[in-house]
């Protein structure tokens, strides 16, 4: 049984009908298969890996369903990032794949929507890509947002208030032609595209920026990898969450400990992430 690609199917329906039918594994099955690829690199045992958790990465990708991008192409990324997942995934970790490989599928669809959304470079940094993927679900109705909601965000996701108006103004923003028409004499007119700079990056210095992007990723996943539950579970709900982030009273509740004993397991969990990062550069 080989993958199967969206491409090769009648339809996207047929692909999700199809990869239903391929079973969970277990943990230990899971654990088999993968310590068979680590240790042999037997591709039978990655393609078990990966096709038991297609539907995973189907299931991510419906969470992307609101930038405009069809919802195969998500797919065809996130599985890309799954396949990236299996490869680096350490089945001595005590961790199941599935969660190690959410943040490489979900890595590779952010890089993907960023990429192509709109060809629009919306945004560059982390705050700006924190703020692109989170305005929506924050915001209140589809009316445009008033100045208390626009200084709320900003406060939140740790941007200016100028650019929480201005992404907004993205995502509402209607889409226009950047080419040049041709009027009903037969004449080519002027276009947008004949008074934009093209501002972006050297393709050696693009290059560089996304491989710089691409090892922080790794880095993180392989950080995330190495904590116990508990404390990965906190990390993810602190600071990973696409919507509102955990606090420490919730997560206190959820584990039945004090909210200062949560912020002890952070605090510590996060100084280890970054010993792990900063070994691995």
């Amino acid at each position: 049984m080989t993958i199967p690609s969206i491409a090769s199917l009648d339809s996207f329906d047929h692909y999700v009908r199809v990869i239903k039918s391929f079973p969970v594994l277990s943990a230990e099955e899971e654990h088999e298969y993968a310590t068979r690829l680590k240790q042999h690199n037997d591709l039978e045992a990655a393609q078990k890996l990966i096709l038991s958790h297609l539907r995973l990465v189907v299931s991510i990708a419906r969470g992307y369903l609101g930038y405009g991008i069809p919802q195969a192409d998500l797919v065809q990324e996130g599985n890309i990032g799954l396949m990236k997942a299996v490869k680096r995934f350490d089945p001595d970790r005590g961790v199941r794949l599935v969660s190690f490989a959410m943040h490489w599928i979900k890595a590779e669809i952010n890089e993907y929507i960023v990429r192509n959304w709109r060809l629009v470079k919306t945004a560059t940094t982390k705050a700006q890509r924190k703020l692109f993927f989170n305005l929506r679900s924050m915001k209140q109705g589809s009316e445009t947002l008033h100045t208390e909601e626009i200084n709320h965000i900003a406060q939140e996701l740790n941007v200016k208030p100028e650019e929480v108006m201005e992404m907004e103004y993205r995502l509402n923003g209607q889409e226009i032609s950047l080419d040049a028409s041709v009027d009903e004499d037969g004449e080519e007119t002027y276009s947008p595209i004949a008074y934009l700079a093209d501002e972006s990056p050297e393709p050696s210095v693009a290059l560089e920026i996304a491989q710089t992007e691409r090892l922080q990723t790794s880095g993180l996943s392989a950080a995330l990898a190495s904590l116990d539950s508990r404390s990965r579970r906190v990390v993810e709900a602190r600071w990973l969450n696409e919507g509102e982030s955990a606090t420490l009273h919730e997560l206190a509740a959820e584990f039945g400990v004090s909210a200062e004993r949560i912020r002890q397991i952070e605090a510590k969990a996060m100084q280890k992430i970054k010993s792990e990062i900063l070994a691995n550069a």
